[in-house]
C-alpha cells in the first residue's frame, strides 16, 4: 500500500477530492473516540466510542467505518506535551497510526490535541452533564474537537490558496 502517513495537513488539503468525509480519531488508553465530517468537510460530528482491544479488532472496526462512510482521510489527535515535545503517549499514537496505515489505504495526518479533552470536559460541565454522561461522551466529543480543528485549518488553507490564485490572475 502506498499510504501517506504523517503528511502535513497543508499537503493533504491540496490532494483530497472536493467532497469526501474525514474520520477523526482520539486515541485513548481504554477507548477510541471517533468523529465524522460532512461530505463538504465543514462540520465535525461525534460518531462513536470504541473500546480499546487488540489492534486487529480495532482495525477491523475502523475498516468497517471507513467503508460505510466512504472516508477519504484520517485525522488522529497527537497528544503532545505542553511544551510541544513528544512523550510516551505520542509515541504510542504514532505506532498505532503506522499499524493502521498498513491496513487502510488512506492518508493519515496528525493534529495537535493538547487540551482537547479539557475543553470538551468544560463544555460538558457547563451543560451540567453528569459524571456518567461525561464518561460516555468525552472521547467521541474530543475526536470531534480534534477533527473540527483540522477542518478549520484546511478551510483556511483553501481560502489562502484561492486568494493567492486570485492575486496571480491580477498580475
Amino acid at each position: 500500500m502506498n499510504v501517506a502517513l504523517n503528511v502535513a495537513l497543508e499537503e493533504l488539503a491540496g490532494k483530497l477530492p472536493r467532497h469526501g468525509r474525514l474520520l477523526g480519531i482520539d486515541l485513548g488508553e481504554k477507548t477510541i473516540g471517533l468523529a465524522l465530517s460532512d461530505l463538504e468537510r465543514r462540520i465535525a460530528t461525534p460518531l462513536e466510542t470504541l473500546k480499546r482491544a487488540k489492534f486487529t479488532a480495532n482495525a477491523a472496526a475502523l475498516r468497517a467505518i471507513v467503508s460505510k462512510f466512504e472516508i477519504v482521510a484520517i485525522v488522529i489527535g497527537l497528544p503532545l506535551n505542553m511544551d510541544g515535545s513528544e512523550g510516551p503517549r505520542a509515541q504510542s499514537t504514532r505506532s498505532f497510526a503506522r499499524e493502521l496505515a498498513r491496513v487502510l489505504d488512506l492518508p493519515i495526518v496528525f493534529w495537535d490535541e493538547r487540551l482537547s479533552t479539557v475543553a470538551v470536559t468544560r463544555t460538558l460541565l457547563a451543560a451540567d452533564a453528569s459524571r456518567a454522561r461525561r464518561g460516555v461522551l468525552v472521547d467521541k466529543m474530543a475526536a470531534s474537537y480534534i477533527l473540527q480543528g483540522a477542518i478549520d485549518r484546511m478551510d483556511r488553507i483553501g481560502r489562502d490558496a484561492a486568494g493567492a490564485d486570485y492575486d496571480a490572475e491580477e498580475d
